[in-house]
């Protein structure tokens, strides 16, 4: 299995992979945030994003106050959207702004990133496409053009009860 933590993988993946690998490295994206363990979560690791697909970022913050400081400064020459709200009875700093033409979403929650949830649907949503093979990925990406979510859209196919939950099984 592809090991998601380092962004290695992204340098032989596909085109769009290979671009936004070259970016984030370029602006040192992950040199930035190292000390809070950065990864790249959501549709692009594993291949299923669209066009208007964002780069999400999952960060493990302890402190949300000293955390959107340090974004602010880090990240001062770019106009950035900070909200801090609960998901899953859990507060998460959100943090956006775009790079080049990617929109950036840095994600920070007082959990360990690989206990995250947007990690661990990332996981389980890879292992599934792994299975399931190439018809079934082109059809979450056509249900993705249409406007749904990607959980949603594993749900759908995979006639899942709560797709956000139930995800988090496999």
């Amino acid at each position: 299995m592809i090991d998601f933590t380092k962004l290695d993988y992204l340098k032989i993946g596909n085109e769009r992979q290979r671009i936004i690998y070259e970016v984030l490295t370029k602006y040192k994206i992950f040199d930035i945030l190292k000390n809070y363990s950065p990864i790249l979560a959501g549709t692009i690791p594993i291949e299923i994003d669209i066009e208007e697909s964002d780069l999400d970022i999952i960060c493990e913050v302890k402190d949300k106050v000293e955390f959107e400081k340090f974004l602010i400064q880090a990240f001062k020459d770019f106009d950035l959207n900070i909200e801090i709200f609960k998901i899953n009875n859990e507060k998460s700093l959100v943090c956006n702004f775009k790079l080049e033409e990617f929109s950036i979403e840095i994600f920070g929650q007082n959990k360990p990133t690989t206990q995250q949830n947007a990690y661990l649907h990332m996981i389980a949503e890879y292992k599934i496409l792994q299975e399931k093979g190439e018809k079934f990925k082109q059809k979450i990406i056509d249900l993705k053009k249409q406007g749904m979510k990607t959980e949603q859209a594993f749900g759908m196919l995979l006639h899942l009860e709560n797709p956000y939950e139930d995800l988090l099984k496999f």
